[in-house]
């Protein structure tokens, strides 16, 4: 998704061009895009047998639906437990933690 959101456009083959290695199969790819554009987050336009893809989720819209997914599936749809996770795992510090704070205490406010 970053690569076609970047790119706004682009066939499987552009895409793939993209990607770092180990690049996947064209196939393999193929049915990614496929998949992603029969759930409607991307969508195509047609060239005889083959298709330029194009995203229709948004950015922002696509993390808040993965962040949900994330919460829900992972952490109880609890956004404490994903926070504590990171703490658990050094992966955020007491300076990262009081700035979070912070913007949480300004949408309180708010």
């Amino acid at each position: 998704m970053q690569i076609l959101w970047r790119l706004q456009k682009a066939f499987v083959k552009e895409i793939r061009a993209e990607m770092s290695e180990p690049k996947p199969p064209v196939t393999t790819l193929s049915s990614l895009v496929r998949k992603l554009d029969q759930e409607g987050i991307i969508g195509h336009e047609s060239f005889g047998k083959t298709h330029r893809y194009f995203p229709i989720l948004k950015k922002e819209d696509y993390r808040k639906k993965s962040m949900k997914k994330l919460l829900t599936n992972y952490f109880s749809g609890k956004p404490e437990q994903l926070l504590s996770y990171f703490v658990k795992e050094e992966r955020i510090d007491v300076d990262e933690l009081s700035d979070l704070l912070e913007q949480i205490k300004k949408r309180d406010q708010s």
